[in-house]
Formats: C-alpha cells, sequence, structure tokens
C-alpha cells in the first residue's frame, strides 16, 4: 500500500474490523522486549504495542517507504513516545541486528512481500532464540471474509512456506479474531541462521 493511503490505515472501523485488543493480549508482550512491527505503515499497531513493552522495551517501526516512517516519527514526537523507533526496510531485509528482537509481528503484510523467502530469512536472523513471529493474515479458509482473495491466505499455506525455515516451529495458531488468523512460529533455541 502506497504512503498515500496512510490514512486508510487509521480508519475508524479498523478496531471493529480486526479488534486489535483481542491480538495484543495474545503476544504476550513484557516490558523490556524489543518487538518489530513489520510493514508497520502509518504506525497502527506501533503505538499500540509501545506502551506494552514499557520505557525500557523498543519497538522497531519497519516500512519500506520513508514517506509512512516520516508519518510514524512526526506522531511519536507529538505524542512524546521514545520507544517507537522507524527503521527503512528494504524488499528484502528488515534492517534489523542479529538476534537483536523478541517478536516480529506481521499484519496483513507478509501476502504483500515481493521476497518472502529472502525477507524472512532475514526476519529469522534478527530473531532472538526463542523468538516468536506472528503471522496475522485474513482467512482464506473463511468465505465470509471481505476481502478480496489476493489479500488472504491459509493456516496451510503459511505453515507449508515456513518449513523451509528449520530453526522455526509452528506454535499456535490464534482463529479468535473476527477476519484473521494468528499463526505464532517459535524460533528454536541454540539455532541460528
Amino acid at each position: 500500500m502506497g504512503h498515500q493511503a496512510a490514512g486508510w490505515l487509521d480508519r475508524p472501523e479498523r478496531e471493529k474490523e480486526e479488534q486489535p485488543a483481542k491480538l495484543l493480549p495474545l503476544l504476550k508482550l513484557k516490558g523490556g522486549e524489543a518487538v518489530a512491527d513489520i510493514g508497520a505503515g502509518s504506525g497502527f499497531y506501533s503505538f499500540k504495542l509501545a506502551p506494552l513493552v514499557g520505557e525500557k522495551g523498543k519497538v522497531f517501526a519497519v516500512d519500506i517507504q520513508q514517506e509512512m516512517l516520516d508519518i510514524i516519527a512526526a506522531r511519536s514526537k507529538a505524542a512524546k513516545i521514545a520507544n517507537v523507533e522507524p527503521v527503512l526496510g528494504t524488499i528484502t531485509d528488515p534492517k534489523l541486528p542479529a538476534e537483536s528482537v523478541d517478536i516480529m509481528l506481521l499484519v496483513d503484510v507478509y501476502h504483500e512481500f515481493d521476497h518472502p523467502f529472502e525477507m524472512t530469512e532475514a526476519m529469522v536472523k534478527a530473531l532472538k532464540p526463542g523468538g516468536r513471529l506472528v503471522f496475522v493474515e485474513f482467512r482464506l479458509e473463511d468465505d465470509d471474509v471481505p476481502i478480496k482473495l489476493v489479500h488472504k491466505m491459509s493456516e496451510k499455506q503459511v505453515i507449508r512456506e515456513m518449513g523451509v525455515f528449520p530453526e522455526m516451529k509452528h506454535a499456535k495458531t490464534f482463529p479468535d479474531l473476527p477476519w484473521q488468523h494468528v499463526i505464532v512460529f517459535e524460533k528454536k533455541a541454540g539455532e541460528k541462521k
């Protein structure tokens, strides 16, 4: 999505359609953790994650559009939020240090990747051992989800694509959001990539 449509990401209906209030507790965030909001856009989730990790925590708001990061920086400054750090990634690399992130959140993002293998490989490298990669995607399995087919993914598809990364283990899938499933993978301790 181009930065020109940033307002759509913050639309009031999004709270009802996606119910982030149900998603955020599933992440089980702790104070002091480092979280990456991959494909952060205008920061809709970044600013919800920031208070959950607290002053000692960090939210890396990763996007490939500098214009989106400028929106996040301006919002951070206006709200005096110091723990959200905009990061300019590329289509193959989130540009995060190795083993620096506890949780990576991808909300309706993975299916948009131009280079999913390369991007996932780089994300896995940036995860700490025991870190989690959380995919939130519109359910392909549910015909009642009013989203174009091109923007949906099945749980089976995500699990299959992650199968090429042996250091990642499918931990759980939560089907409780109105239109999306939350598919969680965990990086095995002691595994490096």
